[in-house]
């Protein structure tokens, strides 16, 4: 069943998503020790701020969120009611651990970027379920008042 419903709203949010996860993946990806040393840009480095440096571990986070990227941009172009749900599934699993540890390391970095680090993984969390709301069943069916519980 295709999204019929809240279509403009989901489709901008998975390409959100996909874009931001997917650049991220990418820079890890191409070069990990630059992610490592520079993200996000300027005078804050908040990977390095955590040591150790480890390839490996940085190239494999980079590598799951291509893949999560790519899901996300799929659901984004095909709007299939279950690959939406599956991305904002996968996407909220995914999520929700990063941001989870990240709320243990105020410590390690100034408040202007925990605000910035923390709120855009609260974002990157919390977006997924608002997509899955959008996409259940009883907001695409159109004989259902929106209104109506899933």
């Amino acid at each position: 069943m295709r999204i019929e419903r809240h279509a403009t709203l989901i489709r901008a949010s998975l390409t959100y998503l996909a874009l931001t996860i997917g650049l991220v993946a990418a820079w890890i990806l191409i070069a990990p020790r630059g992610f490592y040393d520079d993200f996000p840009t300027g005078p804050s480095a908040w990977v390095s701020a955590l040591p150790p440096y480890n390839e490996h571990l940085i190239r494999d986070f980079g590598a799951a969120g291509i893949g999560l990227a790519v899901m996300a941009g799929l659901a984004a172009v095909w709007m299939d009611r279950r690959l939406v749900q599956a991305a904002a599934i996968s996407l909220f699993i995914g999520s929700l651990p990063h941001a989870i540890y990240h709320g243990t390391t105020f410590e390690s970095f100034s408040t202007g970027d925990n605000i910035a680090s923390f709120g855009g993984l609260v974002l990157q969390t919390l977006l997924p379920l608002a997509i899955l709301y959008l996409a259940s069943g009883a907001r695409q069916d159109a004989s259902v008042p929106v209104s109506a519980p899933i």
